[in-house]
């Protein structure tokens, strides 16, 4: 996971999962009539982001049949969801989850993989997609997991499904956690208000290699323990290597050969957790989630509950609960769900900047090309200058809503909404 190719981008935030693309030169403004190499529309609705290699983009979609106001409220009265949440809620009659392939040059539908069809699906929050996890391009494969929905190993070059698994699971709201393969396992982190584990696949089979349980959690109900992170793995500086997992109230460490815990990190009653962490030598920065977001910096060098111990800072206004921080050359960015971009300094948690971009937020940010890119749900891409004394120099528009993360690769800006998939260059 470490290493920062620019010739792929093979999962969530790019080669290292930080959203730092190294040798990248992408446009700095760009529109529906500018830098536009080509827009691709894609069907059906997903928010998960687009994954690169060899010259193909392959993003995940599902196809919803939609029901009526009044099969819609038969199908919610049909589920546990307690009446008065069905507002927030969406579901379908039926989904249809499928890959699809994009020519990276070109922008040219180049394949449909039909995966799975699933009949009365759960409900999900009206903000998310049946399609939010990002898929995982490991070598020859492309993993893609939907959740409770499937999971499926795919060839790159034949399109055929190699291997499905069904983990149940009950999201909540939907599924949001991206998989991640490291060293032939494939990592995925179930938690769900039924229960809450993190589990290793073999990536090449599916068979489950291990599964290890969540530390027990304190709260009232199922939906305070579910959260939606996507692994990271890191090697600290005695070599030794972590599988860390943020979740509900604790951020764990795990050995990913075994699944064995190595710490565990106390951060109190935020659930919900979407933001994947970031790391600066030995030390873990990480939001967590819903409640009141926070942002934590801990030292990843313990064992055991290391709560009282680790902790080197927080810091307890304008943290988002969607989008990940950012970390680049000693400063660490981030973008609130409301549109308050601010800077922190990683070592003491000290603001640096505080900047009002506008609109709302779940996309993560991007560096590339000596500046930092922020995409927001009205179509707006925010584009800084890095350091002390950032400035925003350019707004961008483009037509549609922005949840998915970008991909900066061939020096050109690779944009999905919610209508297209965008090169700019």
């Amino acid at each position: 996971m470490s290493a920062r190719g620019s010739d792929s981008w093979p999962q969530f935030r790019g080669p290292a999962g930080d959203g730092v693309a190294v040798d990248q030169s992408p446009p700095v403004a760009f529109g529906e009539d500018d830098h536009v190499a080509w827009k691709t529309s894609l069907p059906g609705k997903a928010w998960s982001s687009p994954v690169i290699s060899e010259g193909v983009v392959w993003v995940t979609t599902a196809i919803e049949r939609v029901p009526s106001e009044e099969e819609r409220e038969a199908l919610l009265r049909n589920t546990n969801n307690d009446a008065r949440k069905f507002k927030q809620l969406a579901i379908a009659k039926a989904i249809e989850l499928k890959l699809l392939a994009v020519d990276l040059k070109s922008g040219q539908h180049l394949q449909t993989i039909d995966l799975v069809t699933v009949e009365t699906p759960d409900a999900i929050h009206a903000t998310n997609s049946y399609a939010s996890p990002t898929p995982f391009i490991d070598g020859e494969h492309v993993i893609c997991h939907f959740g409770t929905f499937g999971t499926f190993c795919v060839d790159r070059r034949s399109g055929e499904v190699l291997w499905q698994r069904t983990l149940p699971l009950e999201h909540g709201v939907g599924p949001g956690s991206s998989p991640v393969v490291h060293k032939g396992r494939l990592i995925l982190i179930q938690d769900g208000m039924d229960r809450q584990y993190v589990t290793a696949l073999d990536a090449s089979t599916g068979q489950t290699l291990w599964t290890t349980d969540r530390p027990p959690m304190e709260a009232p109900t199922g939906d305070q323990k579910k959260a939606y992170c996507t692994p990271v793995v890191v090697t600290d500086s005695t070599g030794r290597e972590q599988l860390l997992c943020m979740g509900s109230q604790w951020m764990v460490s795990y050995n990913a050969e075994t699944g064995e815990e190595f710490w565990r990190l106390y951060h109190g009653k935020g659930f919900s957790v979407v933001p994947r962490p970031v790391l600066l030598d030995d030390v873990v920065y990480f939001a967590t989630g819903f409640g009141k977001p926070e942002l934590w910096a801990a030292r990843i060098d313990g064992n055991g509950d290391v709560s009282s111990t680790h902790v080197v800072w927080t810091v307890k206004k304008g943290i988002p609960s969607k989008s990940s921080p950012l970390l680049h050359d000693g400063l660490i960015y981030l973008v609130d769900d409301n549109g308050v971009a601010s800077c922190f300094d990683p070592e003491s948690g000290d603001l640096v900047w505080k900047k009002r971009l506008g609109g709302k937020f779940s996309s993560s940010p991007l560096f590339a090309g000596g500046h930092l890119y922020f995409g927001n749900h009205e179509g707006e891409v925010f584009v800084l200058t890095p350091g002390e004394e950032s400035e925003v120099v350019q707004t961008n528009q483009v037509q549609g809503q922005i949840m998915a993360s970008p991909a900066a690769i061939e020096n050109a800006l690779i944009l999905r909404t919610d209508l297209a998939l965008y090169r700019f260059e």
